[in-house]
């Protein structure tokens, strides 16, 4: 995949019904990271666009309706943090779940907590890599729930 680019996955049918399945924006530069979010969800009934940068999130956000999005907070080219305060800010009604891996070579140092920071930024939930499929799951249920719950409270 070329650096910037955009991968919709095969549209599934819903075994729900005529509902249709909900869409999922996966914004991560780690192919492999991106395959294994996209076969889980893909097995739950999700519909998946892969997008391996930030710019190339950004522009499948202003092209297509997506349900929630999950962010990886270190890439090239765009720093997560500045990813997840654009994001946020371009869909503030669509959930957003922060994913981040970042690993600190000397542990007796305090590291930042870079999770709760993107929380601050704006994101609904926040995982740290690696997650299991369960957790991911759960982390996306959960999002879309509150973001049902909210609608229906506004009417």
């Amino acid at each position: 995949m070329s650096h910037g680019s955009t991968v919709e996955s095969p549209k599934r049918e819903a075994q729900t019904g005529t509902e249709d399945p909900r869409h999922i924006l996966v914004v991560d530069d780690d192919p492999m990271v991106c395959m294994a979010i996209e076969i889980c969800l893909q097995r739950h009934n999700f519909r998946v666009t892969i997008a391996d940068g930030g710019e190339a999130g950004l522009r499948a956000l202003e092209t297509e309706r997506v349900d929630l999005m999950m962010i990886d907070i270190f890439m090239p080219h765009m720093r997560g943090f500045e990813s997840i305060r654009i994001f946020h800010e371009r869909a503030p009604a669509i959930p957003l779940i922060a994913m981040s891996g970042y690993a600190f070579a000397n542990l007796n140092s305090p590291a930042p907590d870079f999770l709760r920071m993107a929380l601050e930024l704006g994101a609904a939930r926040c995982l740290r890599k690696p997650f299991t499929p369960d957790a991911l799951l759960a982390a996306i249920r959960d999002c879309l729930a509150e973001r049902r719950a909210v609608a229906a409270r506004l009417g």
